[in-house]
């Protein structure tokens, strides 16, 4: 090779590399207003963007400071108050976002699970949004089953990726599932399987204990099994106590405290259908399929703020308040506060002395400040003694970036009350 030859062809190699990488549009951020996005918070809310370009929902954009420095990479949303979700943070330009790309990513949040679930257990979150930086999915997994929430545009582009990455994975059947309520931006995608198929629910395992799911007409993703840990403690404590399930579900708290001994359970909802299916978790636990006691359960159709406000003094020794969202937007804290508070302030008032009571809220604009506030001044008006014994997260399969505090949505406590 001449001395000529030699840069020519470093020349031609370079123009490759750079034709390699995709040119995305520029998202400019306002003077001043990119701390949080060094920090790794993934929002761009749309009063720190200079202005809103026309680009089409769902784009990736380039997310850049007002100097021009590179922050990172996030899908565009025009119609949200948070204009970009972020899911690379980087320092300079970054290849393709391709298929490989966004593979990658699931495959790493699915060898994470491999970690941390234990136990006899076949349903767990495969993927957490923010949680697993990839803002707009969550899919959870229900035996060989696969339920996705697509939350938004962007996400919605990737539908095939998203698929085909499960497949690769080995979930034969993938369906999606749109919100029951749009709690980020409209995404209205009707329910179906979008790969393979199956029956309309199936019974999956969670620490040994069996529960019938059904994705298409449950709420969320047809089970709550962000509660699992919170499940497993109550069974630890359930034992010889009469227990009360209020905002019962599908009774996985009920299984549980009955799993753990409980010498009645008591399972109260508003609902029909989830005091049916309560009914029915706890029979494929019982008898020749299970262990359970399930004489020493009654199943109640009620008001459960009703419920607490008249029910038996002194009679119930561990209470579980695991209520719906209360709040669901910003303009509905206070509100959504007074409705916590009531609960709260009738449990404690009602509970039989040196009691346990387990109490939750899953409302995102309520943090964990603002819900011991509450909880305190439900205490205070009860005039009990009430300590903190445990404060209560969603499981580990539902993790958070340590930048975005608001992924923690499930707040609880464990309190005893003298």
């Amino acid at each position: 090779m001449s001395g000529v030859e030699g840069p020519i062809v470093l020349i031609q190699s370079l123009t490759v590399i750079v034709q390699d990488v995709e040119m995305y549009r520029e998202l400019k951020i306002k003077k001043g207003r990119d701390r949080s996005l060094r920090n790794r918070h993934p929002w761009v809310f749309s009063g720190a963007a200079v202005h809103i370009p026309d680009y089409k929902n769902g784009e990736i954009v380039e997310v850049v400071s007002f100097s021009g420095e590179i922050l990172g990479y996030g899908f565009f949303s025009p119609g949200s108050q948070i204009l970009c979700r972020m899911f690379e943070f980087a320092g300079s330009k970054t290849g393709n976002f391709n298929d490989e790309y966004f593979y990658e990513k699931i495959k790493r949040a699915a060898d994470l699970r491999k970690r941390i679930i234990s136990g006899d257990t076949d349903c767990y979150r495969l993927i957490n949004a923010e949680g697993d930086f990839f803002p707009g999915v969550i899919a959870d997994i229900y035996g060989d089953v696969a339920v996705l929430q697509i939350l938004i545009k962007g996400a919605e582009l990737l539908i095939d990726v998203i698929a085909d990455s499960l497949a690769d994975l080995g979930f034969k059947n993938i369906c999606i599932k749109s919100p029951g309520i749009n709690e980020i931006e409209k995404v209205d995608i009707p329910f179906s399987f979008i790969r393979g198929g199956s029956e309309s629910s199936v019974v999956v395992k969670e620490n040994g204990l069996n529960f019938i799911v059904d994705p298409e007409h449950g709420q969320k993703t047809g089970f709550f099994v962000d509660q699992r840990d919170n499940r497993e403690l109550v069974r630890t404590f359930s034992g010889e106590r009469k227990v009360l399930n209020a905002f019962c579900y599908t009774g996985g708290f009920s299984v549980y405290a009955l799993s753990g001994g409980a010498g009645l359970v008591h399972s109260v909802d508003i609902s029909a259908d989830a005091v049916e299916m309560t009914l029915e978790n706890i029979k494929i636990n019982s008898g020749d399929k299970g262990d359970l006691q399930s004489g020493n359960h009654k199943a109640v159709k009620a008001d459960c703020f009703e419920y607490l406000r008249t029910m038996e003094d002194d009679f119930y020794d561990l209470i579980i308040l695991d209520p719906p969202a209360f709040v669901k937007s910003s303009r509905g804290v206070e509100r959504g506060a007074r409705g916590y508070k009531d609960i709260n302030l009738s449990a404690m008032k009602k509970i039989k002395k040196d009691s346990l009571l387990f109490t939750f809220s899953c409302s995102h604009h309520v943090n964990a400040d603002l819900f011991r506030k509450i909880v305190f001044s439900a205490a205070a008006d009860s005039g009990r003694d009430v300590r903190v014994l445990a404060q209560l997260s969603q499981s580990k399969d539902h993790p958070f970036s340590i930048y975005h505090p608001e992924g923690e949505y499930l707040k609880g406590l464990m309190l005893h009350v003298e």
